[in-house]
This record gives C-alpha cells, structure tokens and sequence, in this order.
C-alpha cells in the first residue's frame, strides 16, 4: 500500500485550502445582511429573495442553462462521431485536415473564435438569409464548435485504450455493427461520454466573450449580465 509523506499530506491541504476557502468565504457572506462583505452584521436569507424576484437574472440563469445544455448534448454526439472516424478508419483522405479542423479551436483565443463566428454568420446572413438575427441559435452554434474539440479529445483517448477483441468476438458471433455499438462499445465508452459532456456544459456555462459576440437582444447570459 502506497504511503504518503507528512510533507505530501499538507501540501495537498493547503492546495485545497488555496482552491476552496474563498469560495467557502463567497458562500457564508452571502448570508450576511450587511452589503459590505468585509463586515458582518447577522445571519438573513434576504439576498436570496431578492434573486428569485429579480425576473431578468433568472431569465439569464434559464438562457445559459439552454443554450450550455444543447450545445453540450450536440458536442457529444459530434466529438464521439469524429473520435470513431479518427480511431477506427484508419488513414483516409483529409485526415489530417479533418484533424487540425476539430482541434483547432482548442488553441484560438476566444476572442478569435468569437470574431470568426460573427464575421461568419454575417457573411451567411447577407448570401442566404440565415440566421436572420443573432441569439440563442448563434451563441449555441459557437459553442458546439468549441466543446466538440474538447469531447473529442476525451472520447479519442478511451476509444484508443479500447478492446476491440471484444467488438469482434460479438461481431463473429453473429451481432450487426449497430447493436455492437449499442451494447457493446456505447456502455464501456461511458464514462468518457458523461465527462465530455460536464466539460461541454461547463464551459458552455462560463463562457462570456464569444457569447458576446454572437449575442442579440433577449440572448443575455448568465456571465454576460455579471
């Protein structure tokens, strides 16, 4: 059994106490009556009641949630798609293309992807007509863009350390490719699955430049209105 050394130990307390004391500090003060955080006046729930009167701030929370939960539900499907397309067929024509274009935007800045998208979606708009406003769609649309790359990358790393052996014992026992997937490869891959999709929502959640790029009035997210 592995043993820790004393020094180990505190260093990893004070690393978490680094991490969460501030936010355990955010936590107990917004319990304090008073408006300065510095001083302490007693112990009152009204901030929380002024939050859930306060329409467009729960408005804002409701449009975050929307767009944070499609963007990372279409990110899963679409980075798990590209991780099978990159893992399983092998060397085919524009594969490194199709690669640097799904990694991309994990090494642009956002205030790049956010541009690019605008100036696409512009450009769209003048040839086609379509989207014919910025909102909800446009700021969902970016964000699918961004966190496929990151399921992707997470998928691409459990489907490498797979056991195919198993895909192809079920194969020879008679089993279609679809239902392989379904009972086989969908359930071992998972976990990797649910990850992906917590960091798509996360990040989806957080994000305030490019959201501020694509956004359109009654668009207004969580970080935008903070």
């Amino acid at each position: 059994m592995r043993r820790f050394s004393s020094v180990t130990i505190l260093g990893l307390i004070l690393g978490y106490a680094f991490l969460y004391i501030p936010i355990l500090t955010v936590i107990a003060f917004s319990f304090n009556e008073s408006k300065l955080v510095t001083t302490w006046s007693q112990f009152s729930l009204k901030w929380y009641v002024s939050l859930w009167s306060n329409e467009g701030l729960l408005s804002s929370i409701l449009t975050s949630f929307e767009i944070a939960a499609m963007s990372a539900t279409i990110a899963v499907i679409l980075g798990t798609l590209s991780a099978l397309a990159m893992v399983r067929f092998g060397k085919f024509k524009g594969r490194t293309l199709f690669s640097g274009l799904i990694s991309a935007p994990l090494i642009m800045p956002d205030i790049m992807t956010g541009l690019a998208m605008l100036m696409l979606f512009v450009a769209t708009e003048q040839l086609i007509r379509w989207p014919s406003h910025r909102g909800i769609m446009t700021i969902t649309i970016a964000h699918i863009t961004l966190a496929t790359a990151y399921v992707y990358l997470v998928v691409k790393a459990r489907l490498t350390d797979f056991d195919a052996s198993l895909e192809e014992a079920a194969l020879d026992l008679g089993a279609r490719p679809l239902k392989v997937f379904m009972i086989i490869t969908l359930p071992l891959i998972a976990p990797s699955l649910v990850s992906g999709w917590l960091l798509s929502f996360a990040l989806s959640l957080d994000d305030l430049v490019i959201a501020s790029f694509l956004s359109g009035p009654g668009a207004t997210t969580l970080p935008m209105l903070i």
